[in-house]
């Protein structure tokens, strides 16, 4: 890169990468820094991407191809005492309701992206510039050094991840269980449309996420099995199981200025999970994520021609539109998450009386699905 960055993204995961993707194709200078990573363990993760984020990532040419992204035609939703909500693609006239994106294929085609790029230079470590954009997860340590705060509310949850092989195919049906446990079971398909891949994330009591981590390899499968109620056939592990515990998190600020010695002010800006966090019950952390790097990059872009990418209007302008948003979903799965928690007659006849009439209510579950799917109701 002949002239010095325009923004420095701190952070080449996929937020950070999709970011610098849009900046660039707006012809901004990014310098990207990633540093080189030590070699680890397979990555299982997988994630629900909304109708928005696949418009997004398709502009940028870094959607995976269709082993990758599995359609989600139809989910079900189980409370603990008979209640039941069913979303539908073809109820509300869409292809999908979602996709479930293999994480390693989606990094590796944002990196392919990014290498032919020649607006963005990726470097190994962070290098001045008018603005600094954070995207380095929840344990930024960037955002720490900048003296932000991170409001974490903690759930006494742990979340379980893996691979699993179902004996019958899914069919494109993405399945959740609430129980009387608190706990809260997802298997989402994976492996194209025909597949019987799962993506699995159990969230269970932290007490009880070491039992389960400590379970051999059948012992877990029967245990997921059970929990599932057989929904797919018996389940079985191909891959090993990871855990996390969950919080949901939000900075008081997204953006702020550092007046530099020589009087040049350097700006900067929070996305992605360095800005917030929110329970994975609705599978919304990522498509957050990316709504952050879409608007920052159109705020960017529509910027008068004489303000740079610094202005401090510009990234209030931004943090004032994402933090209402990301501030009503936060609120919402953790109402969704409270309501669950507790066993206390009469709460579990109520809350499954209410999803019985929720799923009878046809346009309340379109609007919410709409809003799930990153659509315009």
């Amino acid at each position: 890169m002949a002239l010095p960055p325009e923004v420095c993204i701190r952070g080449a995961g996929i937020v950070g990468r999709t970011l610098a993707l849009l900046l660039a194709r707006e012809r901004v200078r990014v310098a990207l820094v990633a540093p080189k990573a030590a070699p680890g363990k397979p990555d299982i993760r997988a994630y629900a991407l909304n109708a928005a984020s696949r418009t997004l990532l398709e502009s940028l040419r870094a959607w995976p191809d269709a082993a990758h992204a599995t359609p989600v035609r139809e989910m079900l939703v189980n409370g603990d005492e008979g209640g039941r909500v069913q979303f539908s693609a073809a109820r509300q006239k869409v292809d999908a309701l979602a996709w479930i994106v293999d994480v390693p294929a989606l990094e590796q085609q944002l990196a392919d992206a990014v290498r032919f790029q020649p607006q963005v230079e990726v470097v190994e470590a962070p290098v001045p510039a008018p603005l600094t954009v954070v995207c380095e997860g929840k344990a930024s340590a960037t955002r720490e050094a900048l003296g932000v705060s991170y409001q974490v509310t903690r759930y006494p949850q742990h979340a379980i991840a893996a691979r699993l092989e179902a004996a019958q195919a899914h069919d494109g049906t993405a399945r959740q269980w609430f129980n009387d446990k608190s706990e809260v079971l997802a298997l989402l398909p994976m492996g194209g449309a025909q597949g019987r891949s799962l993506a699995l994330v159990w969230s269970v009591d932290q007490l009880r996420a070491p039992e389960l981590l400590a379970l051999d390899d059948a012992q877990f499968d029967a245990a997921v099995t059970e929990a599932s109620h057989a929904a797919f056939g018996a389940l079985r592990l191909t891959s090993e199981r990871a855990a996390w515990p969950l919080a949901r998190a939000m900075a008081d600020r997204w953006t702020g200025t550092l007046p530099q010695a020589q009087g040049a002010p350097q700006s900067w800006a929070l996305a992605g999970d360095a800005a917030h966090t929110v329970h994975p019950l609705a599978g919304q952390g990522l498509n957050l994520g990316l709504a952050d790097a879409a608007m920052l990059a159109d705020v960017i872009k529509q910027r008068d021609y004489w303000r740079s990418v610094s202005d401090p209007r510009l990234l209030r302008r931004y943090e004032r539109a994402r933090r209402a948003g990301v501030l009503q979903m936060s609120l919402a799965t953790d109402g969704l998450q409270q309501l669950f928690s507790h066993s206390v007659d009469p709460l579990p006849a109520l809350r499954n009386w209410g999803m019985r009439g929720f799923d009878q209510t046809r346009l309340l579950k379109q609007w919410i699905a709409s809003q799930a799917m990153g659509l315009k109701a």
